[in-house]
């Protein structure tokens, strides 16, 4: 018997989140599972890989955002979402319907109370420094963390924020994200003669990009002639003052700013050291994808990112908030390509034994069959 399991989030754009769902999604077998997708907001740029292997996503007709009313367009999108999203649960009876990200598990949460859904699930990817500026919504999440059979968390420091808001102990569970290593070659094409660096990260304040800069421009002189640091992600804002301070700092040839990307693996790939400088993380991806790539990764030390970084084995993990500190470790790597090509030797090891998208998908194997038997 297959069950159909439904899946919550805002939009299928191209973040960590999304990407760990197109990940995951296809490889769930599909003799005991039939995933669907549904998009509160629009389908976003990742929909079609989901729905080229075959998992359905339904979104709001395009006509919703042009609606006239009293309420603004946002606010009368999620309520209408919200109208539709009740209907697809009443009229589909999914045996688990799991929330990512915290506007689909707060709608798509009382949604389900509404539906009368039972199995519901939560995943929590992010530490929960967004609910200061939201207070409200903090406290539904704590009043819904109690209906949910089970709530996620990616990371040892997200399991201790949702401990503190009261979950349950025997329905928390900790499934770290996984990387496709097939996707990065064993044997990358590297130059020796050079030093090329990559963020993978959308503009937002918050993934550090200023820190970046400030650090790289603060030891621009002891760098190799011709070093370059490639910026891969959207752009949500940020990017014209980081131009600005990239031109201020006098590193403007240095840095391309290359926006969204299809072809991460290919970038990772001719680099020779990744960087993941964020004020605040759950269990980042992008690291992963670094470490599956070969790459030595300078990370700060925030949320999981030193659970998959070992500090001085493979890679370098700094303070948050610290351009000095963030420019020394890169200068430490950059000065000795030996122990960059072992951390990054190490770091792929350390992937494949510990974060492989096969243990992943086997945990969340485990968690549905567990919730469904």
């Amino acid at each position: 018997m297959t069950h159909r399991l439904l899946f919550v989030i805002g939009a299928l754009d191209r973040g960590g989140t999304e990407r760990h769902l197109v990940q995951l999604l296809p490889r769930l077998p599909r003799d005991r599972f039939r995933p669907m997708v549904y998009t509160l907001r629009r389908k976003g740029v990742l929909a079609p890989v989901l729905e080229a292997a075959g998992i359905p996503v339904i979104a709001p007709p395009t006509w919703f955002r042009r609606w006239p009313g009293p309420l603004g367009r946002r606010g009368l999108l999620l309520f209408l979402s919200m109208v539709r999203l009740i209907w697809l649960m009443v009229t589909l009876r999914p045996a688990v319907v799991h929330f990512f990200l915290p506007e689909a598990y707060i709608i798509g949460g009382l949604c389900t109370l509404v539906a009368g859904c039972r199995r519901r699930v939560m995943s929590r990817r992010s530490l929960n420094v967004y609910q200061a500026k939201r207070p409200w919504a903090a406290r539904i999440e704590r009043w819904l963390h109690g209906r949910m059979a089970a709530v996620l968390g990616n990371a040892a420091a997200v399991m201790t924020e949702l401990r503190a808001e009261g979950v349950a102990e025997d329905r928390l569970c900790l499934l770290y994200n996984g990387v496709d290593l097939s996707a990065y070659s064993a044997s990358p094409a590297r130059d020796g003669d050079s030093l090329n660096m990559v963020i993978v990260a959308n503009l937002i304040p918050y993934k550090g990009h200023a820190d970046l800069l400030d650090a790289l421009g603060g030891i621009r002189g002891q760098l190799p002639d011709g070093w370059t640091l490639h910026c891969v992600g959207r752009d949500d804002g940020h990017g014209e003052a980081l131009r600005a301070r990239a031109t201020t700092l006098g590193i403007e040839r240095n840095i391309r700013w290359l926006g969204e990307c299809d072809d991460v693996p290919a970038i990772l790939g001719r680099a020779d050291l990744g960087i993941l400088c964020s004020h605040q993380e759950g269990f980042a991806n992008s690291i992963l994808e670094g470490m599956a790539a070969g790459l030595a990764m300078v990370v700060t030390d925030v949320g999981g990112n030193r659970e998959a970084v070992v500090d001085g084995a493979t890679g370098l993990v700094v303070p948050p908030r610290d351009p000095t500190a963030l420019g020394a470790a890169i200068l430490d790597l950059a000065r000795d390509p030996d122990r960059r090509a072992a951390m990054g030797a190490a770091a792929r090891d350390r992937a494949q034994e510990n974060f492989s998208m096969d243990a992943c998908v086997a945990g969340y194997v485990r968690l549905y069959d567990g919730l469904i038997d």
